[in-house]
C-alpha cells in the first residue's frame, strides 16, 4: 500500500469537516447553479464522495486513520441516543407490519441473490467464480453475505467460519464498499422522487405522514433556545450511555463468549452475541428508549437529534474514506457478482412493495437495515423526515440479529452453486 500524502488525523478530520460545511453550504444556498446541482445529487451521497475522491486521490487514507473506529464506537452510539431521546413508540407501533416486511425480503434477496449472480456470472466467465479448497470465491462472498445482512461483526464470523484466503480478502471487502455505496446512492437519488414513486407503488403513506405530523407538533411545542446547561446535558446523556453500552456490551459478549458454545462457536446462529459492537448498539438504543419515557425527551427541543446528526454526518464522511474510485475495475468479475447480487435484492424489494403496497419509506429504510446497518439506516431514515430516524435505528438492530443466520444460509447456496 502506497503511503497517502497526509496520515495525521487532526489533518484529516480538518479535511473531513471541511467537506461537510462545503456540502451543507452549497446545498443551503436556494438559487443558481447549486440549487440544480443538489436537485439531481443528494447532499448526504456528497458526504460519501468527497471524502471518496480524497482517499482515491492518495491525499487521504482509510488505512492509516482511526477516525472510522472513533466515529463508529464513540460518536455512532452517542448518535442513537440522541436519536431516539424523543422516540414515540407506540406511534412506530402504527406503521403496521409492512416495515419488517420489507426489511425481511430484502434478508431474502441478499440470500438468493449470491447464489443467483455466480450462476449468471459462471455461464460468460465460469474462472471467476472458481477456485479450491481456500481460495474459493464463494468463501469471501460469504464474507459479503454477513456484511450485507448483519453488519461488520457477522462478516467477520464469516471470515473466521469459511476460512477465505486472507491474500484476496481485500478484494471481497472492496466489492462490499463499492457496491453497497453504489446502491445506496440509487436509494438516496430514489429520496427526491418519493412522492412519484409510491404513486407508482400505489402505496397507503397514512400512517407515516401521521407520524411525521406528531413528531414534527411535539418538537414546535419543547423548542427552545438552548443554553450551555442543554448542551451539556445533552452531552452528559449521549456518552454516559456511549460509556455504560461499551463497559457492559463488553461484559455480556465476554461472559456469553465464555460460557456458552453456541455463542464461541463461529458456525452457530447465536454467534452474532459474542459482537461487543451489536451490544454496543443494542444497549445505546435501549438506553435511548429508556430516556424517552422521562423528562429528558424534552431536550428534542433544544437540539437533541441536530446534534445526533452532526455525529452521524462525521461517522459518513470516515465510511466515505474507505472507498478508493480507482480500483473499481481493478476486478470486473468480481463487481458484476455483486451488482448483479444487489440487483436481485433490489428486484425483489420492488416486487413485494409493489404487492403489499409499500412505501419507498420502507424499501429503502429496510434495505439499507441489511445492506448499510446501524451506521447508513437512520441516514437514510432521516432524508426522508428526521423524525423517521429511529425506524432505521430499530430495523437495523433487527440486522444484526439474523445476519449470521442468513449469511450461512447465502453461503451453503453459493457453494452448491459454484459446483453446478
Amino acid at each position: 500500500m502506497t503511503e497517502p500524502l497526509i496520515t495525521d488525523d487532526t489533518v484529516v478530520f480538518g479535511l473531513l469537516t471541511l467537506c461537510l460545511g462545503f456540502i451543507f453550504y452549497t446545498s443551503s444556498i436556494t438559487t443558481g447553479f447549486w440549487k440544480k446541482f443538489y436537485s439531481v445529487v443528494p447532499a448526504v451521497l456528497m458526504c460519501y464522495l468527497l471524502p471518496a475522491i480524497l482517499a482515491s486521490s492518495g491525499l487521504i487514507s482509510d488505512e492509516t486513520s482511526n477516525l472510522y473506529f472513533v466515529a463508529s464506537r464513540y460518536l455512532l452510539p452517542a448518535a442513537l441516543v440522541l436519536m431516539t431521546l424523543s422516540i414515540d413508540l407506540k406511534a412506530i407501533s402504527n406503521l403496521g407490519s409492512k416495515a419488517l416486511i420489507m426489511f425481511l425480503t430484502g434478508s431474502a434477496g441478499i440470500i438468493i441473490g449470491g447464489p443467483i449472480a455466480i450462476l449468471i456470472v459462471s455461464i460468460f466467465s465460469p474462472e471467476t467464480v472458481g477456485g479450491n479448497d481456500f481460495d474459493a470465491v464463494w468463501r469471501g462472498l460469504s464474507t459479503i453475505a454477513g456484511s450485507w445482512i448483519g453488519g461488520g461483526a457477522n462478516q467477520a464470523a464469516m471470515l473466521e467460519i469459511f476460512r477465505y484466503n486472507p491474500e484476496k480478502y481485500g478484494g471481497m471487502v472492496l466489492v462490499d464498499i463499492v457496491v453497497a455505496n453504489v446502491w445506496m446512492a440509487v436509494i438516496l437519488l430514489g429520496v427526491g422522487r418519493t412522492k412519484q414513486i409510491d404513486n407508482w407503488l400505489k402505496a397507503d403513506t397514512s400512517a407515516i405522514e401521521t407520524l411525521k405530523v406528531k413528531v414534527t407538533a411535539f418538537a414546535e411545542k419543547i423548542t427552545r433556545v438552548p443554553t450551555l446547561k442543554d448542551y451539556m446535558m445533552m452531552l452528559f446523556f449521549a456518552f454516559t450511555a456511549t460509556g455504560i453500552a461499551h463497559f457492559f456490551g463488553n461484559h455480556i459478549s465476554t461472559f456469553l463468549t465464555n460460557g456458552f458454545d453456541s455463542v464461541s462457536d463461529k458456525k452457530s446462529f447465536l454467534s452474532f452475541l459474542g459482537s461487543s459492537f451489536f451490544w454496543m448498539v443494542v444497549i445505546a438504543t435501549t438506553c435511548g428508549i429508556a430516556l424517552s419515557f422521562t423528562k429528558a425527551k424534552n431536550y428534542e427541543g433544544a437540539g437533541a437529534s441536530k446534534i445526533g446528526g452532526i455525529f452521524i454526518y462525521i461517522l459518513v464522511a470516515t465510511i466515505g474514506m474507505k472507498m478508493d474510485l480507482g480500483k473499481v475495475l481493478e476486478n470486473p468479475g468480481l463487481i458484476a457478482i455483486g451488482f448483479i447480487w444487489i440487483s436481485i435484492h433490489a428486484g425483489l424489494l420492488i416486487l413485494v412493495a409493489k404487492l403489499i403496497k409499500a412505501p419507498y419509506f420502507f424499501l429503502a429504510v429496510g434495505s439499507q437495515a441489511n445492506v448499510g446497518g446501524a451506521a447508513s439506516a437512520p441516514v437514510v431514515a432521516a432524508e426522508f423526515h428526521p423524525s423517521l430516524t429511529s425506524v432505521g435505528v430499530l430495523l437495523a438492530v433487527f440486522g444484526y440479529v439474523v445476519g449470521t443466520g442468513g449469511a450461512l444460509l447465502c453461503a451453503y447456496l453459493m457453494e452448491v452453486a459454484s459446483t453446478m
